[in-house]
């Protein structure tokens, strides 16, 4: 396998990074959503509420996410990147070249 390690860790890097400033910009859409009795707008409190649900559904992907690209991270420090985690076997260029992150081979991922 010919990959350059560097750059493999500067975009996974660069995706973490993005991912952590998504989290910052979407805190106001995570905040406890509270009535105001006073106020009129064109959202209700419902859809406040759903908009919240949706915002912390995308942070759990995002820490996920950050999870999986960590876990590359280590990878690449102990020398197997690149190596399928459940089958031992190299995981094809095309797969890290669109997921620099993926743990696995395309045939585990698939669970065959």
């Amino acid at each position: 396998m010919d990959i350059d390690l560097d750059i493999v860790r500067q975009q996974l890097l660069a995706k973490r990074a993005a991912l952590v400033d998504e989290d910052r910009l979407g805190e106001a859409e995570r905040a406890p959503v509270t009535l105001d009795q006073e106020s009129v707008g064109r959202l209700s409190r419902i859809d406040a509420m759903q908009i919240q649900a949706m915002a912390l559904a995308a942070q759990r992907r995002r820490a996920q996410e950050r999870e999986r690209i960590d876990a590359a991270l280590k990878r690449i420090d102990a020398g197997d990147y690149g190596w399928c985690v459940i089958c031992g076997e190299e995981i094809a260029q095309t797969r890290l070249d669109h997921a620099p992150e993926a743990p696995t081979c395309l045939d585990c991922a698939r669970g065959t």
